[in-house]
């Protein structure tokens, strides 16, 4: 549970992958005639990017409960790792869709929400690794029986 280094892991990505949905990913600025207008690109606003961030969030969060059987808790972690990756691609190209539009964007700036699941996914692989770690350490000890 979490009393193992990859259950904290896996605790602090689902933790950071949730904040996506409280903070912006992006703002970009429109200018139309004279006025100048704030866009926000946000997570609730684009269905697709709202059910993989959910998975983003959930699989860690049930991953910590599978420590009985590693192989699985490996491949879940696998898992979430591409769902983030995947994440971060939509938002992407989201973001150049926003770049491209008429009126176009005249400036903008990546906030706080485009940042939480690079820091998740460095903490999934941080996770993986220990997964990995326990696996052969526990293949060590059959051995020696």
């Amino acid at each position: 549970m979490i009393q193992r280094k990859q259950s904290l892991w896996l605790l602090l990505a689902a933790l950071f992958a949730a904040g996506v949905f409280y903070f912006d990913l992006y703002r970009g600025e429109i200018l139309t005639g004279d006025i100048v207008e704030s866009r926000m690109l946000r997570v609730a606003d684009h269905y697709p990017s709202l059910l993989i961030a959910l998975v983003m969030v959930l699989l860690p969060l049930i991953t910590i409960f599978m420590f009985t059987n590693r192989k699985r808790q490996l491949r879940m972690t696998a898992i979430a790792l591409i769902s983030t990756a995947g994440f971060m691609s939509m938002m992407l190209w989201r973001v150049t869709g926003l770049t491209r539009e008429v009126p176009p964007v005249t400036g903008g700036n990546y906030w706080v929400g485009a940042v939480l699941p690079v820091f998740s996914l460095v903490l999934l692989v941080l996770a993986m690794a220990g997964i990995r770690s326990d696996e052969k350490l526990v293949r060590s000890t059959d051995r020696l029986r």
